[in-house]
């Protein structure tokens, strides 16, 4: 098992970003509980961390080492600070393009993997929920599949009550990333108006894995998304079980998704 952090410059966010990462190119087999993944070559995904948080997020108080083994996936964690997942629009504010477009073309150049669609998943936590839901549907050329734990999906809120309505970030922060309420649903920056769109077009969508805990406040709107993919018919799988907004759910629902995701 190789491990690491390095850092490279990014064009889209005009500057130096670390990443971690972690390897399974020398697994210990007796440490694998199913083989099965290790009769195909590994595979990636791009793991999110949430709000405040950075690339050692899932090393540190995540499985990501444990993932990596048990599923023979090469994992690559970026950090994107305070961002959702979003571009500004402006060349140092992309950061949607940066984790769906600049990042996995540097590890295709530099590990060999992301190589094929159908071989690159992504996965987050809370922020890095939305990020990954918001970033497989803007890149569906480049992601086959997504996890989705405990989504800020905050959308429809926002909309209707406007920055002022949100009680963990700052107004003004709300309204930088989000831009004018009245335009937040009929936007790219809407899960829903996302995969409608895709949808439209014909174009291949990833599966999408949600989960999250019965005691999270963000379960309602969760439950709001999962309805409209169940409307849409979508490939998608949504659990919920007991927990909050913590790790030890996060832990215990990624190898849920992995499972469910890579069971073909």
């Amino acid at each position: 098992m190789a491990s690491g952090r390095m850092e490279f410059h990014a064009d889209t966010i005009m500057q130096h970003t670390g990443f971690s990462f972690v390897l399974p190119n020398d697994v210990y087999t007796p440490e694998i509980k199913d083989l099965q993944y290790y009769d195909r070559p590994a595979k990636t995904l791009i793991l999110l961390h949430g709000l405040t948080g950075t690339d050692t997020d899932w090393l540190y108080g995540g499985v990501a080492q444990e993932m990596a083994i048990q599923f023979n996936l090469a994992v690559f964690m970026p950090t994107t600070g305070n961002s959702f997942y979003l571009d500004r629009g402006y060349p140092g504010g992309n950061y949607a393009s940066f984790v769906g477009e600049e990042f996995p073309d540097y590890i295709r150049k530099t590990f060999g993997y992301c190589t094929a669609r159908e071989d690159t998943l992504i996965a987050g936590l809370s922020m890095g929920g939305y990020g990954a839901l918001h970033l497989a549907l803007a890149f569906p050329d480049t992601f086959c599949g997504c996890i989705a734990l405990s989504s800020a999906l905050r959308i429809r809120d926002l909309a209707e009550k406007g920055p002022e309505g949100e009680s963990v970030l700052p107004a003004a922060m709300v309204r930088d990333l989000f831009g004018d309420p009245e335009k937040l649903l009929d936007s790219d920056k809407n899960p829903e108006y996302q995969y409608r769109k895709l949808k439209e077009s014909g174009t291949p969508i990833p599966k999408i894995y949600l989960a999250c805990g019965t005691e999270d406040p963000l379960l309602r709107t969760n439950h709001v998304f999962r309805d409209f993919l169940k409307n849409q018919n979508a490939d998608y799988r949504f659990e919920e079980g007991p927990g909050v907004h913590n790790w030890t759910f996060w832990n215990e629902y990624l190898p849920k998704g992995l499972e469910w995701i890579l069971k073909e």
